[in-house]
Order: C-alpha cells, then structure tokens, then sequence
C-alpha cells in the first residue's frame, strides 16, 4: 500500500485573538473602508511586471504522482508539526483498493477552486479561518511559477524550489505595501491628518536602539525585522503561530483615524476601541489592487470542499452473530463471487450479511466461473508449488476453504492488500479479518457462485 504524508512546517492555526486583552476568537473579523484606503495611501502598491493573464482551465499545480514530495512551506529549518499530516491513502483491509481524497475541490463560498499543494497547504494551516477562501484562480506568472489569491493571502508555487527547497510558499504580501520613501523626521507644521500619515509611513523603519526595552508579557522586540509588538498585537502574533503563521512584523504599531494597525510579512492586522482584533483582507485588496478578475466560476463537475471528502470510507463491519443484521437463521448460507467487481457477498437466506472486496486470479491464472460447494478447510497451510511456470512458497496462508479439486480455495491473504484487484493464482484472497469470519460462519459443503 502506497502512503503518502504530506507535511507543513508551520503548526496549524488554532485560533484567534479577540480585543486588546487577548481573549480566543474564531474567525476573522472585518475591516471599514476608510481602513483599506488609509493603508493603500502609504503603500505604493504596484503590479508585479511578471503577472500573466488568468486561466480558468489551467491544469493543476502538480500531478497526484507528484503528490508524495513533501510540502514546506517558508522555513525548511522550521520544526514539522506531527498533528499537521495528511495521509492521501489511508486505505485498510476493507477499504476499496482504489480510494483517495479530491486533489481538486470547489469553494461555494467564492466560486474557486483550490488544487493540489495549495489544497493540501490550505487544508492544514486551518483553511478559511487561516486564509480566508480563494478569490481568483490560479494564475501563471511568465517565470513559470502559479499563484492563487485568498482574502488573507497569496499561495505560490515554484517549480524550481527557492533557495530553501521549498516549492510552495505563502507570500510576503505584507512587504507589497510598502511606502516608495520612508522619511527620518517630521518637519514643518502638519495638520492631525498629515501627522498621522507622516507617522505611519515612519513605522516602517526599524525601532531605535533609544526605544529598545526588556522583552514582557505585554511588549517583545523581534530582532529579526527590527521591530517591536506589543499588547493585544502581540497576543494575536503568539497564539496564532508567530511567524510561521503572519511572519515577523515589518511595522511598528501605528494609528489613522483612530484605527491601530500593525503590518507583518504575510499579513496585517487591525484593531479600534470596542471591536475585536481582526484580520485585514490583504490578499483580497491586492488582487484588486493588481485588476485581477475575482469573477466566480461555475462548478463543473469538481466536488463542493467538505472536510468529509478527506475521511477514508468506514471499513466494513463483520457481524459477530447473523441475528444482528436480521439473517434467516435458518436461511440458506451461501457465497457469491463477482470477478467484475472483485467483490464477495456473504448470503443467509435473503439476506446479505456481509460484502467485501476480494483479490481472485489475475491474467493466464483466472479464477473458474460456476457453481461450487466447500470441499474442505483448513485453518492454516502452508502453500508451495509451480503454476503456469511460475514458483510460489506462502507459509502459514490462513482460514483456507478448497472449492475445487485442482487447488481453488478461498482463504485470507496477510500479504497485500490491494484488494478490489486481481492478485492470485486463481485462489479468492479475502481480506484476514474478514477471512476469519468467513471460515467460523461457513461448514464443508457450503455453496460457492463465481461469475463475470
């Protein structure tokens, strides 16, 4: 069985910071108009030269056998959340052989779709609570990498890694606002406006050595950028993952219209008296900001994102008595094989009580179709001989049932379990906890039907 873990190196986003004293909140809360405009005055945003014209049918990021490569997101130094994993085949015995998750969803909520590793990447930071959901569709940038817009961010993918090794990134959007000039000092006489634009634009530098202060439970430097954060910023930054959530802050706080805001590499933040810390929707203001089409697309035949589409089948479940799924006692038992469907019915009277996926003969060693009854069991054999010139040795085969008197049987296989294909010799393989039940619930003598 092939099982493929995809990874993240960044924990997943569990909440969210309410007011400016720190307590849990879900979600993401908005932001006025008057904020959005404030914050696109200081930031001369302009298009990246490199961006293409969208393309609604653009194939996917990555091949699903490209999916077994790991995803790293930001920092390959960063430590992999073992709760951050997704197995993309967690088939067992009783799954169907040929199950695997959507590499493609659609998003009702939007009219997007998220593929591949920006699924995968998506999925495990939290989805729309860390994110937001997708507003435009992939897009491929001359350079040959992809990007897709979220309200909160900007998923890429470069094909050639960047100098990390990582493929898949969320980017810097923070950086893209940053004002063209930074000024040293105030001069002159400003009226309140101009003051404050003045003072937000100098958020950008770096915090002074003069200004520096001991790390508390209310203010921390971050080195790495330069600056400081502080209060309820700084809860929301602490409990949200740091910087592999929002990246390190490339502003201090600042204040406009008496709205603060804090900018950060992957994000930026927003707070005023009375409402709660919340999220700017900077990845949404981008695309707009870029003339990016955020036009909904219909859904075709994509499934509609649920979580549920990711939960691997429920594996069958045997019965420890017949009465328990309303069998006949006294109906006929009997067993009924499909080599179409590579599956098996388990008959008591008119009534199924069990039905599996089975492994019979594969090419050059079919299974006989026809009408056979158990000739004999053995609880466990060893198997060993030539057929069709090819040599088997399978010790310790157990729960075998012979069928034929040329060496059919039914029996479990500990072997594989890919079942739902052809496997065998033309033995019926049955999965081992299904096998067990199968030879407690079937006598000698017990009628087998085996057709196409």
């Amino acid at each position: 069985m092939l099982r493929r873990s995809i990874t993240t190196s960044r924990s997943r986003v569990t909440g969210r910071v309410a007011a400016r004293g720190g307590s849990p909140l879900r979600g993401h809360g908005g932001l006025a108009l008057h904020g959005l405009i404030a914050l696109l005055v200081l930031g001369a945003v302009m298009a990246p030269a490199s961006v293409a014209a969208q393309d609604a049918t653009a194939p996917p990021i990555v091949e699903d056998d490209q999916a077994a490569e790991p995803v790293v997101v930001d920092d390959a130094s960063a430590v992999d959340d073992p709760s951050a994993t997704v197995d993309a085949d967690q088939d067992t015995a009783l799954f169907p052989s040929d199950w695997s998750p959507p590499r493609t969803v659609y998003i009702p909520e939007t009219g997007h779709a998220i593929d591949g590793w920006f699924l995968d990447l998506w999925r495990e930071a939290g989805g729309a609570n860390a994110y937001g959901y997708p507003i435009t569709p992939e897009i491929w940038l001359d350079n040959g990498h992809v990007v897709q817009y979220y309200s909160y961010a900007r998923f890429e993918y470069w094909p050639e890694g960047d100098t990390n090794g990582n493929y898949v990134k969320v980017a810097p959007i923070g950086e893209e606002i940053r004002p063209p000039m930074l000024p040293r000092g105030i001069g002159g006489k400003l009226d309140r406006r101009d003051m404050e634009l003045a003072r937000a634009a100098q958020a950008w530098l770096p915090l002074p050595e003069s200004k520096l202060q001991d790390d508390s439970e209310t203010w921390r430097y971050v080195p790495e950028t330069g600056h400081s954060i502080y209060d309820g910023f700084k809860t929301f930054w602490e409990v949200s993952g740091e910087q592999w959530y929002l990246g390190f802050p490339v502003t201090e706080e600042y204040i406009l219209d008496g709205i603060s805001y804090q900018i950060f590499e992957r994000g930026a933040l927003t707070w005023q008296p009375g409402a709660d810390i919340a999220m700017i929707p900077l990845g949404r203001m981008l695309a707009q900001r870029y003339g990016l089409d955020t036009t909904p697309l219909g859904q075709g035949d994509l499934p509609a994102y649920s979580e549920s589409l990711f939960v691997p089948p429920a594996p069958q479940t045997i019965p420890d008595r017949v009465e328990a799924v309303g069998a006949d006692p006294d109906g006929e038992r009997w067993l009924e094989i499909d080599l179409g469907d590579q599956s098996m019915k388990a008959w008591q009277g008119d009534t199924v009580i069990l039905e599996t996926l089975v492994s019979t003969g594969k090419d050059d060693f079919e299974t006989p179709t026809g009408s056979y009854f158990v000739n004999s069991k053995v609880k466990e054999q060893d198997m060993e001989g030539v057929l069709g010139g090819e040599y088997y040795d399978v010790p310790k085969v157990p729960d075998v049932m012979y069928f034929t008197d040329r060496g059919h049987a039914i029996h479990g296989a500990y072997w594989h379990d890919n079942f739902g294909n052809r496997m065998s010799h033309g033995c019926i393989n049955l999965p081992l906890d299904v096998a067990d039940f199968i030879y407690e619930w079937a006598s000698v003598g017990i009628r087998v039907e085996i057709h196409d």
